[in-house]
């Protein structure tokens, strides 16, 4: 019988047979020094389509990475077949340093965090003046995560011929933001591209938006005519309908001089990962006055040294207003 608990020697413990002998796991891992380097363009069902020396690869994540997980824009090293041909399949390796990281989840108490793109420089935030509606909480939302995430926020208005743009511009217009605004019959003819390339010279530019805002369109406006997405109806009022992009993909953009990513259409933009102390970091003309913020400070509670400091005029109130409706839609449901 053998014996268990503080009499257990080592005669009761039993051992796995194995013809090379039972000699203990190893911590070292190969370094992998003659690795190349590549771009993740898309993920799709645990397979990565990569880009590696202006070839475009398929490849796994190895399984020495663990659960860390290559996104849309890593930068990773890869090993084993980078020819690119049909069948074949590399390894990736390395996840390089991120600059910055768009995460989203599925609704506020949703503890899974999703991530969009990596190494973004910027967010277009793409939202339809009419047909279907602005929903300005879901730019907030959309805002928050690019402070949060270290992009830089540009807002895309489509459909001006619908509707006037005033309003948005008047609600956003203290956040300093650069935007662009174009009617449908400018992305018909090249001029809402030209105008929206414009910003996103020499950076790799995310798109996010809700379904029916016209987003994919202008994605296949700015990007070589073979790599263009299908686009698909939906329904304004519903947001059902063919929801045709539905992983994030990098595109190159037309002339080469930077990269865009299409991201699937969102109902919702959940910020349940939100850290609320790093969307001050978008505010730097409030930064300083939160040094005689109580520790943990909302900004947006008696104690808070904000409301002193824009009083003694360092900053405009209008400033302090935007930052507390930013930090204020974690709390708010999109519907709210």
């Amino acid at each position: 019988m053998r014996r268990y608990g503080k009499h257990t020697d080592e005669d009761d413990i039993r051992t796995r047979p194995n013809r090379k002998g039972n000699r203990p796991r190893t911590n070292i891992r190969p370094k992998h020094e003659d690795a190349a380097e590549g771009m993740v363009l898309t993920v799709d069902r645990g397979r990565l389509t990569c880009l590696v020396e202006g070839r475009t690869i398929t490849a796994m994540k190895a399984r020495e990475l663990g659960r860390k997980a290559a996104v849309v824009g890593d930068r990773v090293s890869l090993v084993g077949d980078l020819s690119g041909q049909k069948d074949t399949l590399a390894r990736i390796v390395r996840i390089g340093e991120r600059s910055s990281l768009l995460r989203r989840t599925a609704d506020d108490d949703d503890p899974y965090e999703r991530v969009v793109v990596a190494n973004a420089d910027q967010l277009a935030i793409v939202t339809a003046l009419a047909d279907p509606e602005p929903r300005p909480r879901l730019i907030d939302r959309c805002l928050v995560a690019a402070f949060d995430g270290g992009l830089e926020p540009l807002l895309v208005m489509t459909k001006s011929d619908l509707a006037s743009p005033d309003k948005l511009l008047e609600l956003y217009g203290d956040l300093e933001i650069p935007y662009v605004v174009t009617s449908r019959e400018e992305l018909e003819n090249g001029d809402a591209a030209d105008r929206v390339r414009e910003q996103l010279d020499g950076k790799t530019t995310a798109f996010v938006g809700h379904s029916g805002v016209g987003k994919t369109t202008l994605v296949n406006a700015l990007v070589p005519e073979d790599l263009r997405r299908t686009t698909g109806h939906v329904n304004a009022v519903t947001g059902r309908g063919r929801h045709t992009t539905t992983s994030a993909l990098a595109l190159p953009l037309g002339d080469g001089s930077g990269w865009v990513v299409d991201t699937p259409g969102v109902r919702s933009f959940g910020l349940a990962h939100i850290d609320p102390s790093r969307v001050i970091n978008a505010f730097p003309d409030l930064v300083p006055g939160t040094a005689g913020c109580p520790r943990a400070c909302s900004h947006d509670e008696p104690d808070c040294a904000l409301d002193a400091w824009v009083a003694e005029g360092h900053a405009r109130q209008a400033r302090l207003y935007s930052l507390r409706r930013l930090l204020a839609t974690r709390e708010r449901r999109e519907g709210d």
